[in-house]
């Protein structure tokens, strides 16, 4: 959907650790619509690279619907791509809470009408967890272009027009 549109994803994945990147690689002609990817684990590199604020890891933490929003908006302010998804959960054995128990993840994509965030609760392993998180943050995307098209996902840039990250091009 996104190479029969002319647009462009970029993501930013935490408990995920790059899974959605994998995925989306493993589809031959992807440099055609999948710009690249953040793994951002620790806070810090959240407000590095993707610019979530510090306030609002101290406020709701890492796995919260305002930081998912902020990771999808912020990768794709980064990659300059016309939309970006982005997750943060727990993945668990540990690190759960009973405010926030393991398997809650929030899933965001960016996109040029606003941000979509969703809550999502799911069971199983940590490599289980990781799975369905990717897979429903794509299926977000997906449901993104459906309800929108092409008319409600504007290009980055405002005018219409991509620009293209530095050194973009084919990849190998």
């Amino acid at each position: 959907m996104l190479r029969d549109r002319g647009l462009t994803l970029a993501v930013a994945e935490s408990c995920t650790g790059g899974l959605i990147c994998h995925r989306l690689t493993q589809v031959p002609g992807c440099s055609g619509y999948f710009l690249g990817g953040a793994i951002a684990y620790s806070n810090a590199v959240k407000i590095a690279l993707l610019g979530v604020a510090a306030k609002t890891l101290a406020r709701d933490g890492a796995v919260s619907r305002r930081t998912a929003g902020e990771m999808a908006r912020g990768a794709r302010r980064a990659f300059e791509a016309d939309a970006a998804v982005a997750v943060t959960g727990i993945a668990g054995p540990g690190g759960g809470s009973k405010a926030k128990p393991v398997g809650l993840v929030y899933l965001a994509v960016a996109h040029g009408g606003g941000v979509i965030v969703r809550r999502r609760l799911f069971n199983g392993s940590r490599s289980a967890i990781k799975s369905r998180a990717a897979e429903a943050a794509l299926g977000l995307v997906r449901e993104c272009l459906r309800a929108t098209g092409r008319a409600g996902v504007r290009r980055a840039g405002g005018d219409g027009r991509r620009k293209a990250p530095p050194g973009r091009g084919r990849a190998g």
